[in-house]
């Protein structure tokens, strides 16, 4: 997996290109940390090139969301979800977890 980060004005984006599993969640979760380390917590994580996302890759993301949500600071919000990744989000309840957005920049502008 592929982690690039690129700093906004308004937002941090994180952009992620292949698998997120048990294996490569936890180097997701270093990043995403060491923003909030830094007192940033708007965050763009753009999933348009992820072809899975395991449970351990969910968590992670809901951890972030609680950090970056806590004290009405900012929010995670992903963009560019694929469908079938989308399904499993849905399936298992966590779709209203999140704004999700269709393209980069809706998601970078909603902050």
């Amino acid at each position: 997996m592929e982690i690039t980060r690129t700093e906004f004005k308004r937002c941090d984006l994180v952009k992620a290109k292949g698998r997120i599993d048990s294996y490569t969640a936890p180097n997701l979760e270093e990043i995403l940390n060491s923003i909030t380390a830094n007192g940033k917590f708007k965050i763009v994580f753009d999933m348009s090139e992820i072809d899975f996302m395991s449970s351990k890759g969910w968590w992670v993301l809901i951890e972030t969301q609680k950090t970056c949500k806590k004290y009405n600071r900012g929010e995670l919000v992903l963009v560019g979800i694929q469908d079938r990744i989308r399904e499993s989000l849905f399936l298992v309840g966590m779709g209203s977890y999140f704004k999700i957005y269709e393209d980069l920049p809706t998601a970078i502008g909603s902050f």
